[in-house]
């Protein structure tokens, strides 16, 4: 019996590597890529489309995935002890869901699409495949969503925004 060999269809990330590109904002994600990794990188994303007013996912839920913004912008809403509520707004060129992608714990706030959004997702079992296949590729990426990271913590107000 011929099992047919499933077919990888390549995806464009012109418009991801162009807004990390041109992003301005504090926490923006730096292109830590060749074109030639951003290609091998496209086979492990999948696409994400939010209508405006979408959750893409809440404070609590226990979820790894990572998220590239290639357009749009997301608000981040965290609710603390006080029940009070804080917000920051994460646009095109950066990531959301780093947080729990490097803690291994629940989503710390809830993103909602503010206005129509695209975004790349990168689940957690894909990213340990890229590693074990393309590790430089693998280091690139974290490194880079680190520097996120680590700019988002450093930054008072934009604490809440490490997902």
């Amino acid at each position: 019996m011929n099992v047919p060999t499933p077919v990888v269809s390549k995806v464009d990330l012109q418009g991801l590597i162009a807004a990390i590109s041109q992003a301005s904002a504090d926490d923006s994600m730096t292109n830590p890529l060749s074109s030639a990794q951003w290609d091998v990188l496209s086979s492990y994303l999948l696409p994400v489309v939010l209508p405006a007013g979408q959750i893409l996912f809440s404070q609590g839920t226990t979820d790894r995935t990572l998220y590239l913004v290639e357009s749009g912008n997301l608000s981040v809403h965290y609710q603390d002890e006080k029940e009070r509520l804080r917000l920051a707004i994460v646009g095109a060129g950066s990531v959301v869901g780093e947080g729990a992608f490097f803690s291994h714990r629940t989503r710390s706030a809830t993103v909602q699409a503010s206005v129509p959004c695209k975004l790349w997702s990168l689940t957690a079992i894909r990213f340990t495949e890229l590693s074990n296949r393309q590790p430089a590729i693998a280091l690139g990426l974290v490194m880079a969503v680190g520097a996120v990271l680590a700019k988002r913590l450093g930054n008072r107000r934009r604490r809440v925004a490490a997902t």
